[in-house]
Protein backbone atom coordinates (compact mmCIF):
# COMPACT_ATOMS: atom_id res chain seq x y z
CA UNK A 1 0.00 0.00 0.00
CA UNK A 2 2.93 2.17 0.23
CA UNK A 3 2.59 3.06 -3.42
CA UNK A 4 -0.94 3.62 -3.35
CA UNK A 5 -1.59 6.88 -5.32
CA UNK A 6 -3.88 9.28 -2.95
CA UNK A 7 -7.68 9.56 -3.48
CA UNK A 8 -7.61 13.55 -3.66
CA UNK A 9 -4.95 13.27 -6.54
CA UNK A 10 -7.63 11.15 -8.63
CA UNK A 11 -10.54 12.76 -10.61
CA UNK A 12 -11.72 11.47 -14.03
CA UNK A 13 -13.23 14.70 -15.06
CA UNK A 14 -9.70 16.61 -15.07
CA UNK A 15 -8.94 14.31 -18.38
CA UNK A 16 -11.41 16.68 -20.28
CA UNK A 17 -8.38 19.55 -19.89
CA UNK A 18 -5.43 17.67 -19.74
CA UNK A 19 -2.93 17.59 -22.70
CA UNK A 20 -2.26 15.16 -25.55
CA UNK A 21 0.92 13.05 -23.66
CA UNK A 22 0.22 14.45 -20.17
CA UNK A 23 0.88 12.02 -17.41
CA UNK A 24 -2.17 11.04 -15.19
CA UNK A 25 -2.89 9.30 -11.89
CA UNK A 26 -6.47 7.75 -11.16
CA UNK A 27 -7.66 5.27 -9.12
CA UNK A 28 -11.34 3.51 -9.25
CA UNK A 29 -12.55 -0.11 -10.58
CA UNK A 30 -12.62 -2.16 -13.43
CA UNK A 31 -15.60 -1.47 -14.93
CA UNK A 32 -15.39 -3.64 -18.14
CA UNK A 33 -12.73 -5.56 -20.10
CA UNK A 34 -12.11 -6.88 -23.83
CA UNK A 35 -8.38 -8.48 -24.77
CA UNK A 36 -7.54 -8.20 -28.44
CA UNK A 37 -3.83 -10.07 -28.80
CA UNK A 38 -1.36 -7.42 -28.19
CA UNK A 39 -3.62 -4.80 -26.54
CA UNK A 40 -6.49 -4.76 -23.40
CA UNK A 41 -8.77 -2.23 -23.21
CA UNK A 42 -10.74 -1.23 -19.66
CA UNK A 43 -13.17 1.04 -18.99
CA UNK A 44 -12.10 2.44 -15.45
CA UNK A 45 -15.07 3.51 -13.38
CA UNK A 46 -14.39 6.26 -10.78
CA UNK A 47 -16.90 8.50 -8.37
CA UNK A 48 -16.96 10.82 -11.57
CA UNK A 49 -17.73 8.72 -14.38
CA UNK A 50 -16.13 6.20 -16.94
CA UNK A 51 -12.27 6.51 -18.24
CA UNK A 52 -11.24 4.23 -21.39
CA UNK A 53 -7.99 2.67 -20.55
CA UNK A 54 -5.95 0.57 -23.23
CA UNK A 55 -2.48 -1.30 -21.95
CA UNK A 56 -0.56 -2.23 -24.95
CA UNK A 57 2.26 -5.17 -24.80
CA UNK A 58 5.06 -3.46 -26.38
CA UNK A 59 4.47 -0.64 -23.51
CA UNK A 60 4.16 -3.00 -20.84
CA UNK A 61 6.82 -5.88 -21.54
CA UNK A 62 6.23 -8.95 -19.54
CA UNK A 63 3.42 -7.11 -17.40
CA UNK A 64 0.62 -7.61 -20.12
CA UNK A 65 -0.32 -10.78 -19.51
CA UNK A 66 -0.62 -10.14 -15.93
CA UNK A 67 -2.62 -6.57 -16.37
CA UNK A 68 -4.68 -8.67 -18.96
CA UNK A 69 -5.83 -11.18 -16.28
CA UNK A 70 -6.75 -8.73 -14.18
CA UNK A 71 -10.54 -9.45 -12.72
CA UNK A 72 -13.64 -7.59 -13.84
CA UNK A 73 -14.53 -5.05 -10.47
CA UNK A 74 -11.13 -5.30 -9.15
CA UNK A 75 -10.15 -1.78 -7.70
CA UNK A 76 -6.60 -0.26 -9.14
CA UNK A 77 -4.75 2.41 -9.41
CA UNK A 78 -3.58 3.59 -13.06
CA UNK A 79 -0.82 5.68 -13.97
CA UNK A 80 -0.91 6.53 -17.96
CA UNK A 81 -0.60 9.21 -20.96
CA UNK A 82 -3.51 11.17 -21.96
CA UNK A 83 -4.64 10.57 -25.52
CA UNK A 84 -7.57 12.10 -27.27
CA UNK A 85 -9.45 9.90 -29.06
CA UNK A 86 -13.17 10.51 -30.12
CA UNK A 87 -14.09 7.12 -30.25
CA UNK A 88 -14.00 7.21 -26.10
CA UNK A 89 -15.74 8.35 -23.52
CA UNK A 90 -15.55 11.80 -23.18
CA UNK A 91 -12.92 11.78 -26.24
CA UNK A 92 -9.78 10.70 -24.16
CA UNK A 93 -8.60 7.73 -23.19
CA UNK A 94 -5.46 6.87 -20.83
CA UNK A 95 -2.56 4.63 -22.06
CA UNK A 96 -1.48 3.00 -19.24
CA UNK A 97 2.81 3.57 -18.05
CA UNK A 98 2.19 1.37 -14.87
CA UNK A 99 -1.68 -0.68 -13.17
CA UNK A 100 -1.44 -1.60 -9.34
CA UNK A 101 -4.24 -4.04 -8.19
CA UNK A 102 -5.54 -2.26 -4.64
CA UNK A 103 -8.09 -4.86 -3.87
CA UNK A 104 -8.86 -8.18 -6.37
CA UNK A 105 -12.00 -8.92 -7.36
CA UNK A 106 -13.12 -12.36 -7.46
CA UNK A 107 -15.87 -14.08 -10.84
CA UNK A 108 -18.05 -11.71 -10.88
CA UNK A 109 -21.19 -13.20 -10.24
CA UNK A 110 -24.27 -11.01 -12.32
CA UNK A 111 -24.18 -12.86 -15.25
CA UNK A 112 -26.76 -12.45 -18.16
CA UNK A 113 -29.46 -14.80 -16.76
CA UNK A 114 -28.81 -13.69 -13.26
CA UNK A 115 -29.70 -10.11 -14.78
CA UNK A 116 -32.65 -11.38 -16.20
CA UNK A 117 -34.64 -11.72 -12.55
CA UNK A 118 -35.54 -8.27 -11.06
CA UNK A 119 -35.76 -10.52 -7.32
CA UNK A 120 -31.71 -11.68 -8.38
CA UNK A 121 -30.60 -8.66 -8.84
CA UNK A 122 -31.97 -7.07 -6.17
CA UNK A 123 -30.89 -10.25 -3.64
CA UNK A 124 -27.58 -9.10 -5.24
CA UNK A 125 -28.46 -5.05 -4.64
CA UNK A 126 -25.05 -4.84 -2.35
CA UNK A 127 -23.25 -5.65 -6.11
CA UNK A 128 -25.81 -4.32 -8.55
CA UNK A 129 -25.75 -0.99 -7.28
CA UNK A 130 -22.33 -0.49 -9.03
CA UNK A 131 -23.99 -1.00 -12.34
CA UNK A 132 -24.23 1.89 -14.76
CA UNK A 133 -28.08 2.76 -14.57
CA UNK A 134 -28.16 2.26 -11.02
CA UNK A 135 -24.80 4.91 -10.55
CA UNK A 136 -26.83 7.23 -12.21
CA UNK A 137 -30.23 7.10 -10.46
CA UNK A 138 -28.48 7.31 -7.13
CA UNK A 139 -26.38 10.25 -8.20
CA UNK A 140 -30.06 11.78 -9.42
CA UNK A 141 -31.44 10.97 -5.92
CA UNK A 142 -28.81 12.59 -4.53
CA UNK A 143 -28.89 15.60 -6.75
CA UNK A 144 -32.81 16.03 -5.88
CA UNK A 145 -31.70 15.94 -1.81
CA UNK A 146 -29.60 18.75 -2.37
CA UNK A 147 -31.88 20.73 -4.06
CA UNK A 148 -34.68 20.75 -1.87
CA UNK A 149 -31.78 20.66 0.82
CA UNK A 150 -30.28 24.42 -0.55
CA UNK A 151 -34.22 25.44 -1.21
CA UNK A 152 -34.93 25.79 2.51
CA UNK A 153 -32.28 26.98 3.74
CA UNK A 154 -32.19 29.71 0.85
CA UNK A 155 -35.69 30.70 2.31
CA UNK A 156 -34.93 30.71 5.68
CA UNK A 157 -35.52 27.50 7.18
CA UNK A 158 -33.99 26.22 9.88
CA UNK A 159 -32.92 22.13 9.69
CA UNK A 160 -34.27 20.34 12.84
CA UNK A 161 -33.95 16.14 13.55
CA UNK A 162 -36.73 14.74 15.09
CA UNK A 163 -37.18 10.90 17.05
CA UNK A 164 -37.18 7.65 15.04
CA UNK A 165 -38.50 6.45 18.20
CA UNK A 166 -42.25 7.10 19.19
CA UNK A 167 -45.00 6.39 21.47
CA UNK A 168 -48.04 7.70 19.19
CA UNK A 169 -49.12 7.68 15.87
CA UNK A 170 -49.27 10.28 13.55
CA UNK A 171 -50.82 8.52 10.18
CA UNK A 172 -52.76 5.92 11.66
CA UNK A 173 -52.36 2.76 13.98
CA UNK A 174 -52.64 0.49 11.15
CA UNK A 175 -48.93 0.89 9.55
CA UNK A 176 -47.38 1.87 12.67
CA UNK A 177 -43.82 -0.83 12.92
CA UNK A 178 -44.11 -1.51 17.10
CA UNK A 179 -40.96 -2.61 18.73
CA UNK A 180 -39.92 -2.74 22.17
CA UNK A 181 -38.26 0.17 23.78
CA UNK A 182 -36.46 -1.27 27.08
CA UNK A 183 -39.98 -1.87 29.40
CA UNK A 184 -41.81 0.18 27.42
CA UNK A 185 -43.69 -0.06 23.38
CA UNK A 186 -42.52 1.84 21.27
CA UNK A 187 -43.01 2.28 17.20
CA UNK A 188 -40.73 3.67 14.30
CA UNK A 189 -41.94 6.88 13.16
CA UNK A 190 -43.97 7.62 10.55
CA UNK A 191 -43.78 11.46 9.75
CA UNK A 192 -41.22 14.37 12.04
CA UNK A 193 -44.54 15.99 11.84
CA UNK A 194 -45.34 16.73 15.62
CA UNK A 195 -41.85 17.60 16.52
CA UNK A 196 -41.86 19.84 13.27
CA UNK A 197 -44.91 22.23 14.94
CA UNK A 198 -43.13 22.57 18.07
CA UNK A 199 -39.94 23.51 16.71
CA UNK A 200 -41.72 25.87 14.45
CA UNK A 201 -42.72 28.05 17.85
CA UNK A 202 -38.90 28.42 18.15
CA UNK A 203 -38.15 28.92 14.39
CA UNK A 204 -41.12 29.60 12.31
CA UNK A 205 -40.27 27.21 9.21
CA UNK A 206 -38.59 23.91 9.82
CA UNK A 207 -37.52 21.04 7.98
CA UNK A 208 -35.90 17.39 7.90
CA UNK A 209 -34.73 14.85 5.84
CA UNK A 210 -34.79 11.65 7.55
CA UNK A 211 -36.13 8.21 7.03
CA UNK A 212 -40.06 7.53 8.18
CA UNK A 213 -41.52 3.69 8.35
CA UNK A 214 -45.00 2.93 7.31
CA UNK A 215 -45.96 -0.90 8.19
CA UNK A 216 -48.19 -0.74 4.94
CA UNK A 217 -48.77 -4.25 3.01
CA UNK A 218 -49.29 -2.81 -0.33
CA UNK A 219 -47.54 -4.29 -2.95
CA UNK A 220 -47.98 -1.73 -5.32
CA UNK A 221 -45.07 0.33 -7.79
CA UNK A 222 -44.94 3.35 -5.28
CA UNK A 223 -45.28 1.90 -2.13
CA UNK A 224 -41.71 1.47 0.35
CA UNK A 225 -41.87 0.58 4.18
CA UNK A 226 -39.18 2.95 5.03
CA UNK A 227 -38.57 6.23 2.44
CA UNK A 228 -36.96 9.06 2.88
CA UNK A 229 -38.98 11.88 4.03
CA UNK A 230 -38.75 15.88 3.02
CA UNK A 231 -41.33 17.78 5.75
CA UNK A 232 -41.47 21.49 6.28
CA UNK A 233 -43.78 23.06 8.90
CA UNK A 234 -44.22 26.66 8.89
CA UNK A 235 -45.64 28.87 11.27
CA UNK A 236 -47.75 31.96 10.04
CA UNK A 237 -48.89 29.87 7.24
CA UNK A 238 -52.55 28.75 5.55
CA UNK A 239 -53.29 26.19 3.11
CA UNK A 240 -52.82 27.77 0.08
CA UNK A 241 -50.07 29.54 1.47
CA UNK A 242 -48.29 25.49 1.51
CA UNK A 243 -49.32 24.76 -1.58
CA UNK A 244 -47.75 27.53 -3.23
CA UNK A 245 -44.60 26.21 -1.47
CA UNK A 246 -44.39 22.74 -2.72
CA UNK A 247 -44.81 23.55 -5.88
CA UNK A 248 -41.69 26.27 -5.72
CA UNK A 249 -39.89 23.56 -3.87
CA UNK A 250 -40.84 21.35 -6.71
CA UNK A 251 -39.71 23.45 -9.37
CA UNK A 252 -36.03 24.01 -7.63
CA UNK A 253 -35.38 20.87 -7.34
CA UNK A 254 -36.39 20.14 -11.25
CA UNK A 255 -34.22 22.96 -12.30
CA UNK A 256 -31.42 22.72 -9.90
CA UNK A 257 -31.24 18.70 -10.62
CA UNK A 258 -30.78 19.60 -14.64
CA UNK A 259 -27.88 21.77 -13.18
CA UNK A 260 -26.27 19.31 -11.32
CA UNK A 261 -26.69 15.66 -12.94
CA UNK A 262 -27.65 16.50 -16.33
CA UNK A 263 -25.59 13.49 -18.26
CA UNK A 264 -27.56 10.90 -15.68
CA UNK A 265 -30.33 12.15 -16.12
CA UNK A 266 -30.15 11.66 -19.90
CA UNK A 267 -28.79 8.35 -19.75
CA UNK A 268 -31.82 6.76 -17.51
CA UNK A 269 -34.61 9.25 -19.38
CA UNK A 270 -32.80 9.56 -22.67
CA UNK A 271 -34.02 13.29 -22.07
CA UNK A 272 -34.32 16.12 -19.66
CA UNK A 273 -36.76 16.11 -16.82
CA UNK A 274 -40.46 17.02 -16.85
CA UNK A 275 -41.68 20.03 -17.67
CA UNK A 276 -42.89 21.77 -14.84
CA UNK A 277 -42.58 25.21 -15.45
CA UNK A 278 -46.13 26.62 -15.68
CA UNK A 279 -48.06 26.66 -12.91
CA UNK A 280 -50.00 23.70 -11.47
CA UNK A 281 -53.48 23.14 -11.94
CA UNK A 282 -55.70 22.96 -8.75
CA UNK A 283 -58.63 20.81 -8.81
CA UNK A 284 -60.71 20.28 -5.93
CA UNK A 285 -61.71 16.67 -4.49
CA UNK A 286 -65.49 16.94 -5.74
CA UNK A 287 -64.22 17.82 -9.33
CA UNK A 288 -61.57 14.26 -8.75
CA UNK A 289 -64.53 12.24 -7.97
CA UNK A 290 -66.16 13.07 -11.14
CA UNK A 291 -63.60 12.55 -13.50
CA UNK A 292 -63.06 9.38 -11.68
CA UNK A 293 -66.70 8.48 -11.98
CA UNK A 294 -67.08 9.54 -15.55
CA UNK A 295 -64.01 7.13 -16.44
CA UNK A 296 -65.73 4.21 -14.99
CA UNK A 297 -64.09 3.71 -11.65
CA UNK A 298 -66.20 2.65 -8.82
CA UNK A 299 -65.58 5.01 -6.35
CA UNK A 300 -67.98 7.58 -3.77
CA UNK A 301 -67.72 10.93 -2.13
CA UNK A 302 -66.21 10.23 1.29
CA UNK A 303 -63.61 7.90 0.16
CA UNK A 304 -60.15 7.58 0.12
CA UNK A 305 -57.76 7.49 -3.06
CA UNK A 306 -55.74 4.19 -3.50
CA UNK A 307 -53.00 3.13 -5.94
CA UNK A 308 -55.41 2.58 -8.47
CA UNK A 309 -57.56 5.44 -8.11
CA UNK A 310 -54.57 7.60 -8.13
CA UNK A 311 -53.17 6.38 -11.79
CA UNK A 312 -56.64 7.21 -13.36
CA UNK A 313 -56.69 10.50 -12.32
CA UNK A 314 -53.34 11.41 -12.83
CA UNK A 315 -52.81 10.40 -16.23
CA UNK A 316 -55.43 12.67 -17.14
CA UNK A 317 -52.93 15.72 -16.70
CA UNK A 318 -49.49 15.93 -18.18
CA UNK A 319 -48.15 18.19 -15.52
CA UNK A 320 -48.29 18.21 -11.51
CA UNK A 321 -51.05 19.18 -10.34
CA UNK A 322 -53.18 19.67 -7.11
CA UNK A 323 -55.95 17.35 -5.43
CA UNK A 324 -57.50 19.79 -2.34
CA UNK A 325 -60.52 19.61 0.10
CA UNK A 326 -60.12 16.09 1.18
CA UNK A 327 -62.98 14.57 3.10
CA UNK A 328 -62.75 14.67 7.28
CA UNK A 329 -62.75 11.18 6.86
CA UNK A 330 -59.78 10.33 4.86
CA UNK A 331 -57.45 12.60 6.32
CA UNK A 332 -55.95 12.39 10.30
CA UNK A 333 -56.89 14.26 13.05
CA UNK A 334 -54.62 17.18 12.92
CA UNK A 335 -55.81 18.57 9.83
CA UNK A 336 -57.98 21.59 10.07
CA UNK A 337 -61.31 21.63 9.33
CA UNK A 338 -62.74 24.04 6.32
CA UNK A 339 -64.37 26.88 8.08
CA UNK A 340 -66.85 27.39 5.11
CA UNK A 341 -67.45 23.21 4.48
CA UNK A 342 -66.65 21.53 7.45
CA UNK A 343 -66.84 18.22 5.68
CA UNK A 344 -63.92 18.81 4.05
CA UNK A 345 -60.30 19.49 5.53
CA UNK A 346 -57.87 22.42 4.18
CA UNK A 347 -55.68 19.51 2.64
CA UNK A 348 -54.20 18.83 -0.70
CA UNK A 349 -52.00 16.07 -2.30
CA UNK A 350 -49.93 16.97 -4.63
CA UNK A 351 -50.22 14.70 -8.05
CA UNK A 352 -47.75 13.35 -10.07
CA UNK A 353 -48.89 13.34 -14.17
CA UNK A 354 -48.89 10.44 -16.29
CA UNK A 355 -49.91 7.82 -13.81
CA UNK A 356 -47.66 8.24 -11.18
CA UNK A 357 -49.86 9.75 -8.47
CA UNK A 358 -49.33 11.51 -5.18
CA UNK A 359 -45.72 12.59 -4.00
CA UNK A 360 -46.66 15.20 -1.20
CA UNK A 361 -49.56 15.15 0.79
CA UNK A 362 -50.44 18.46 3.28
CA UNK A 363 -52.59 21.06 4.72
CA UNK A 364 -53.05 23.37 7.48
CA UNK A 365 -53.14 22.07 10.59
CA UNK A 366 -55.18 22.25 13.68
CA UNK A 367 -53.66 25.10 15.78
CA UNK A 368 -56.52 25.71 18.71
CA UNK A 369 -56.03 23.69 21.80
CA UNK A 370 -59.47 22.89 22.18
CA UNK A 371 -60.93 22.35 18.80
CA UNK A 372 -57.65 20.17 18.89
CA UNK A 373 -59.08 18.04 21.67
CA UNK A 374 -62.87 17.69 20.38
CA UNK A 375 -61.58 16.80 16.42
CA UNK A 376 -59.61 13.86 18.62
CA UNK A 377 -62.19 12.77 20.55
CA UNK A 378 -64.62 12.93 17.48
CA UNK A 379 -62.61 10.35 15.50
CA UNK A 380 -62.61 8.52 18.08
CA UNK A 381 -58.85 8.48 19.19
CA UNK A 382 -57.57 9.07 23.22
CA UNK A 383 -56.26 12.78 23.94
CA UNK A 384 -54.20 11.17 26.49
CA UNK A 385 -52.16 9.57 23.81
CA UNK A 386 -50.78 13.07 22.30
CA UNK A 387 -50.54 14.87 25.58
CA UNK A 388 -47.80 16.66 24.60
CA UNK A 389 -48.80 17.50 21.55
CA UNK A 390 -51.70 18.78 22.48
CA UNK A 391 -50.17 20.93 24.93
CA UNK A 392 -48.07 22.63 22.42
CA UNK A 393 -51.17 24.65 21.58
CA UNK A 394 -51.57 26.35 25.20
CA UNK A 395 -48.77 28.20 24.73
CA UNK A 396 -48.91 30.71 21.71
CA UNK A 397 -49.19 28.17 18.84
CA UNK A 398 -50.00 30.50 15.65
CA UNK A 399 -52.01 29.19 12.56
CA UNK A 400 -49.64 26.60 10.36
CA UNK A 401 -49.14 24.42 7.79
CA UNK A 402 -46.91 21.97 6.47
CA UNK A 403 -46.63 18.77 4.30
CA UNK A 404 -44.39 15.75 3.88
CA UNK A 405 -42.70 14.84 0.34
CA UNK A 406 -41.17 10.94 -0.56
CA UNK A 407 -38.04 11.35 -2.00
CA UNK A 408 -38.48 7.82 -4.16
CA UNK A 409 -41.59 8.56 -5.29
CA UNK A 410 -40.58 12.17 -6.98
CA UNK A 411 -37.42 10.50 -8.26
CA UNK A 412 -39.54 7.48 -9.57
CA UNK A 413 -41.68 10.26 -11.65
CA UNK A 414 -38.87 12.35 -12.65
CA UNK A 415 -36.84 9.61 -13.77
CA UNK A 416 -39.53 7.57 -15.29
CA UNK A 417 -38.57 4.25 -13.38
CA UNK A 418 -40.93 1.08 -13.18
CA UNK A 419 -40.93 1.08 -9.45
CA UNK A 420 -40.07 2.81 -6.70
CA UNK A 421 -37.61 0.20 -5.05
CA UNK A 422 -35.03 1.18 -8.43
CA UNK A 423 -35.14 4.96 -6.64
CA UNK A 424 -33.64 4.23 -3.32
CA UNK A 425 -30.37 2.36 -2.52
CA UNK A 426 -31.52 -0.73 -0.80
CA UNK A 427 -35.24 -0.58 -0.23
CA UNK A 428 -37.10 -2.06 1.72
CA UNK A 429 -40.80 -3.59 0.66
CA UNK A 430 -43.27 -5.77 2.72
CA UNK A 431 -41.54 -8.79 0.75
CA UNK A 432 -37.55 -7.84 1.23
CA UNK A 433 -35.30 -7.13 4.05
CA UNK A 434 -32.31 -8.29 2.56
CA UNK A 435 -29.78 -7.03 2.13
Amino acid sequence: MAGLIKWRNSDSRKLSSAREGEEVKLIGWIFTKRVHSNKVFFMLRDRYGYVQLVGDADKLGKRFSEVADIPVESAVAVVGWVKRDPRAPGGVEVHIKNIDVVAKAEVWPITPSVAKSPDSMFDLRHLTIRGPKSRAILLARSALVQSAWEYFIKNGYVLITAPTFITSAVEGGATLFELKYFDKKAYLTQSSQFYEEAAICVFEKVFVIQPSFRAEKSRTRKHLTEFLHIEAEVAFADHEDIMDIEEELLKYIVNRMEEIVPDEIKYVRGKGLPDVDSRFERISYDEAIELLQRKGVEIEWGEDFGADEERVLSMEFDKPFFVYGFPVSTRSFYHMDDPRRPEVTLSSDLMAPMGYGEITSGGQRIHDYKYLIEKIKRMGLNPEDYGWYIDIRRYGMPPHSGFGMGVERVLRWLLDLPHVRDATLFPRTPTRLYP
